[in-house]
């Protein structure tokens, strides 16, 4: 029987390297604040006893290497990311196309993904609780009392936290 409830967790790409300046944005890597930045959100995240059914990310390095950070975390092989290249900056409405894609036995996802559309997407969720940006490595979270991802996109979600790694807080 599916639960009655889905739980969305939005993360931004940790911190990413501008050390060459020549190279181009898709392949931008991770910096060592970034290096470090992902790990330790990922292990908030598991203090906070949430387990995560399915990874999904975009494909650009920044983006990849944080979903791997979090797998690792996890102890889920980096080849049960599902990639969707329609996440690099991707607009709001391209979130909900990915949510709205995902099997309805996965109750808890991550998306790793940029901004602006990220900050956009999140700010859409929840009147109550607005960003004014989504820091590098923000966890933004969501809940839905729904049995279908399909249906995320016209349901009523709960905020459940927002944590993001200058944040001190557990």
């Amino acid at each position: 029987m599916l639960q009655p409830y889905k739980t969305l967790l939005l993360v931004r790409h940790a911190k990413s390297s501008w050390d060459a300046a020549s190279l181009n944005d898709y392949d931008r890597p991770l910096n060592d604040r970034g290096k470090k930045d992902a790990p330790a959100m990922a292990k908030k995240l598991l203090q906070k006893n949430i387990a995560i059914d399915a990874f999904i990310a975009s494909p650009a390095k920044r983006a990849k290497k944080t979903a791997e950070f979090f797998c690792e975390a996890y102890g889920q092989p980096e080849v049960s990311i599902l990639f969707y290249s329609k996440l690099y900056h991707a607009p709001a409405a391209i979130f909900y196309e990915v949510i709205e894609a995902v099997k309805d036995n996965q109750h808890c996802i991550a998306i790793f993904a940029h901004n602006p559309g990220i900050t956009e997407f999140v700010n859409q969720l929840t009147p109550h609780v607005q960003i004014d940006n989504m820091p590098t490595c923000g966890i933004f979270a969501v809940t839905a009392a729904i049995h279908h991802w399909a249906d995320f996109k016209k349901t009523k979600k709960e905020f459940l936290f927002f944590d993001y790694p200058k944040n001190n807080a557990v």
